[in-house]
């Protein structure tokens, strides 16, 4: 019997324990306590800043001249494979924005200039000169740009643009320029 004494105490403790207990409700954490450290908080979004449209543009340059012509098309130039008059896509692009132009400037004539690289005869450099320049033309005109308002002159190879004996000069001088005459 005094072998069972302590663990008759342990067991009549525990029912006490139990019983004390039993009107009560368990507690639930339904998220457990934080064990780290607390974090940062997190940083407020970028405020959205609206730009504001851009300003409207002014031209520092003459309507319908050859400022204007460059600003607006890109460019004046096309450019031409080598011994070619053939128009090539961005030949074509660039002349469909001259078209665009000579349509919003009326009362603007232009001379197409055609040029060659140093190589062939002076002879055969105005001819091939003479037929880009038609090519511009033929084109505008399709564009429905009237025939009264194009003319062409030939330079041949008496106007580089670049000087230099090499392709890449070459490529440069293998052109038909749009100018602007009159108004």
């Amino acid at each position: 019997m005094i072998r069972q004494l302590p663990t008759l105490a342990l067991v009549s403790g525990l029912a006490l324990t139990l019983a004390a207990c039993g009107g009560k409700k368990p507690v639930v954490l339904e998220k457990p306590p934080e064990t780290t450290q607390p974090q940062a908080p997190a940083p407020a979004p970028a405020p959205v800043v609206q730009e504001a449209p851009p300003p409207p543009v002014t031209k520092s340059t003459l309507p319908g001249s050859q400022e204007d012509l460059r600003e607006t098309a890109g460019t004046d130039t096309v450019l031409f494979s080598y011994d070619s008059y053939e128009l090539d896509d961005a030949a074509k692009a660039i002349l469909t924005r001259h078209a665009a132009w000579l349509r919003a400037n009326p009362g603007v004539r232009i001379t197409l200039e055609g040029h060659c690289d140093e190589r062939g005869t002076r002879e055969y450099n105005l001819a091939l000169g003479d037929r880009r320049a038609n090519s511009a033309k033929n084109f505008l005109a399709a564009q429905g740009i009237d025939v009264a308002r194009l003319s062409t002159i030939s330079y041949g190879k008496e106007r580089p643009a670049v000087e230099g004996a090499d392709e890449a000069a070459w490529a440069q001088n293998r052109r038909a320029v749009t100018m602007v005459m009159s108004r």
